[in-house]
């Protein structure tokens, strides 16, 4: 049976969209190579743009089949006057000139790379291609929404602590207008007519029978509005409340950074490095993301962005006093049932010695059980007390993870070594 497969996906404007992909495909080693060149040389900020891919033109190349012209053939070509049958021909020398604009080379040859531009989507794409949250361990989006109550009017069912009293008596004040008017206005018709007849002879049997009757309506009358309830069950008004999902999407980033003496500018530009990868990182997988600047020596503030990357302070190191100042902020501003909180911390790792153990304690008792992920970076080779303490935490903790960085070059490596995917290579 003939089968007929039509492709509605939308291409944009861009009718080759298919060969695009296809292409990227296939030269995904050489892209990957050049998407890490570039993190590797690019500035924090520079971060999410395109880039220029070059490739060889000899991986370009593709295997053909043509025929041969077979057999012997002798052929004359004019204006030789120097060589004759059976001689050699040399390649020319010093090539490349007037063949394009690839560079001179000293063999004669000459190629050009070929160049395309991959966008900021592909980019990044390729950046976080083998990248997944922490272990899968993430509060679900759209999954398991939380859900939020707010009020939409009234409605004729509820709870008696959500009765509306005001609304309630409004409605029965008026049903019962509206079910006793057409009485009340014969009972007051009726009333009039008897007046009327009273003042008439009463000895006249007509009469008589004719003030019976219309105390007998009278009387029935009364007995109907009497009898309308005065709250009915149809009158009771309760305020409506409905549920509407609220996608748990948000994400707060915790990011601390030893500026004690120790830490000079090289160490202090590998440490912005690995936050803004963080930063990207989640801003792939939730909505909603809060970034908290947490910088310590002796002690700790939290400050703005600007504060943080550039503001210049010497002194001693007590890493501890920015694990509690984080604790503080996460229990004051960020439940830990409504965000998704990562830490960060970079250091070089050289702390006051009887704070170490302190901090092992604090991310132990008090931080871990509240984040999703906690990773720590070291932006020297030396390793010192903090990392020993550090050390054995993370044999005990699995969203913890420690590694070190020494320049510009390792930091890709480690980020993709902290935040692979179970089973897929860093």
């Amino acid at each position: 049976m003939l089968q007929q497969i039509i492709d509605r996906r939308l291409s944009g404007k861009n009718k080759s969209i298919g060969n695009r992909e296809r292409f990227l495909q296939r030269h995904k080693t050489q892209i990957r190579e050049a998407v890490r060149r570039a993190v590797d040389g690019r500035g924090i900020r520079d971060m999410e743009r395109g880039e220029d891919v070059h490739i060889p033109k000899k991986d370009l190349s593709e295997p053909v089949f043509g025929h041969g012209e077979g057999g012997v053939r002798e052929v004359v070509r004019p204006g030789n006057t120097e060589h004759v049958k059976g001689d050699r021909v040399a390649k020319p020398k010093g090539g490349g000139q007037g063949q394009g604009g690839g560079q001179a080379s000293d063999s004669g040859e000459g190629e050009d790379d070929f160049v395309f531009h991959l966008s900021r989507e592909e980019f990044m794409q390729v950046f976080f291609e083998d990248l997944a949250l922490p272990n899968l361990e993430r509060t679900q989006l759209a999954e398991t929404p939380e859900w939020k109550s707010h009020r939409a009017g009234f409605t004729n069912d509820g709870t008696p602590t959500n009765l509306h009293v005001v609304r309630s008596m409004r409605g029965a004040l008026s049903r019962r207008i509206a079910l006793g008017t057409g009485k009340r206005r014969e009972l007051h018709e009726l009333e009039e007519r008897l007046a009327l007849l009273k003042r008439e002879n009463p000895a006249e049997l007509e009469v008589q029978r004719m003030l019976k009757e219309t105390e007998d309506r009278i009387a029935f009358l009364k007995q109907r509005i009497a009898a309308i309830p005065f709250l009915d069950p149809i009158d009771l008004r309760f305020r409506n409340r409905v549920r509407t999902p609220v996608p748990t999407s948000r994400a707060v980033m915790f990011c601390l950074m030893d500026v004690s003496g120790s830490m000079d500018e090289g160490r202090k530009d590998l440490s912005k490095r690995f936050f803004i990868l963080l930063y990207l990182f989640l801003t792939r997988h939730y909505e909603k993301i809060d970034v908290v600047f947490i910088r310590h020596h002796t002690q700790a503030q939290e400050v703005d962005e600007q504060n943080f990357f550039h503001a210049t302070e010497t002194g001693g190191t007590v890493v501890s006093s920015a694990l509690v100042l984080m604790e503080e902020i996460i229990r004051a501003r960020y439940s830990p049932s409504e965000w998704n909180i990562y830490g960060a911390q970079a250091s070089d790792g050289d702390n006051w010695h009887h704070d170490s153990g302190r901090c092992r304690e604090l991310l132990a008792q008090q931080i871990l059980p509240l984040c999703r992920y906690f990773a720590y970076v070291q932006v020297a080779e030396q390793e010192q007390n903090l990392w020993d303490e550090y050390s054995k935490l993370s044999e005990e903790v699995r969203h913890f993870a420690m590694r070190k960085a020494t320049e510009a070059a390792q930091i890709y490596p480690v980020f993709r070594e902290l935040f692979k995917k179970e089973g897929a290579q860093a």
